[in-house]
C-alpha cells in the first residue's frame, strides 16, 4: 500500500541551523531516501520551495481565481513529502519516524487512495 508522508516544519525552522548543520540534515535526508529506495520502500521524495512561491487556485462556477501564496496562514508549512510503499500503517509509521526531518518538525502519514479508472 502507498503512503504519503507529509513533512511539516515551523516557519523558519531550518533558518536556525548553521551551514554545517543544514548540510548534515540534507545529507542525512538523502541517505535515508537511498536506504528506503534500496529496500524497495521509496516511490518518491521531494522538498518543496518556500510557501511564498505557491499559487492557490479555485474554480467556482466555471471561473478561475488565484491567490499568491498558500491558502492557509499557519504556524507550520508543508516542506516536502515522501511517498512510500509499506505493508500496512504500522510499517509506514516505522519508516516515517526515521525521516531525519521528523526531529525538526512533524510527519503526517496518510494512505494514498486507490482510484480505478471508469470503464
Amino acid at each position: 500500500m502507498k503512503y504519503a508522508c507529509w513533512v511539516y516544519l515551523e516557519r523558519g525552522a531550518l533558518d536556525r541551523f548553521n551551514v554545517e548543520e543544514g548540510a548534515k540534515l540534507t545529507e542525512d535526508s538523502m541517505a535515508y531516501d537511498r536506504l528506503l529506495a534500496s529496500r524497495g520502500n521509496l516511490i518518491m521524495a521531494q522538498a518543496l520551495e518556500a510557501p511564498q512561491t505557491a499559487v492557490t487556485i479555485r474554480v467556482q462556477n466555471g471561473k478561475l481565481s488565484s491567490t499568491d501564496g498558500p491558502f492557509a496562514e499557519t504556524r507550520e508549512i508543508l516542506a516536502g513529502f515522501v511517498l512510500i510503499e509499506a505493508r500496512d500503517l504500522s510499517e509506514a509509521i516505522g519508516l516515517a519516524e526515521k525521516i531525519p526531518l521528523s526531529a525538526v518538525g512533524s510527519i503526517e502519514i496518510r494512505p494514498v487512495m486507490h482510484m480505478r479508472a471508469a470503464d
